[in-house]
């Protein structure tokens, strides 16, 4: 490995325990391994993400440009939904 940089990292006792199993399990040959691993799975995810940004950005305007919309009262979803949860109650009463 060229250019390789050694650091220090503080790990939680919970999380130096993973990454210490990972290399007793034979998983891994070192803790080091473990930990590039995790920086290279992790940096993906955050590429993923940032490629997905975009693409939510076009479909949340595509559903605004579309129309059809129409602003929430949370008091009054609140309301249909404790009726409907007194009318199932009330359907599971009958039944017995």
């Amino acid at each position: 490995m060229a250019n390789v940089e050694k650091i220090s990292v503080a790990l939680s006792a919970d999380m130096l325990e993973l990454v210490k199993n990972a290399v007793k399990s034979g998983g891994y040959t070192t803790t080091s391994e473990v930990i590039r691993e995790a920086l290279r799975e992790w940096k993906a995810r955050r590429e993923i993400r940032e490629e997905a940004i975009p693409e939510l950005r076009r479909l949340w305007q595509e559903g605004i440009d579309r129309g059809g919309w129409r602003p929430f009262d949370a008091a009054e979803i609140r309301r249909e939904g404790r009726r409907r949860l007194e009318q199932s109650k009330k359907k599971g009463q009958k039944g017995r």
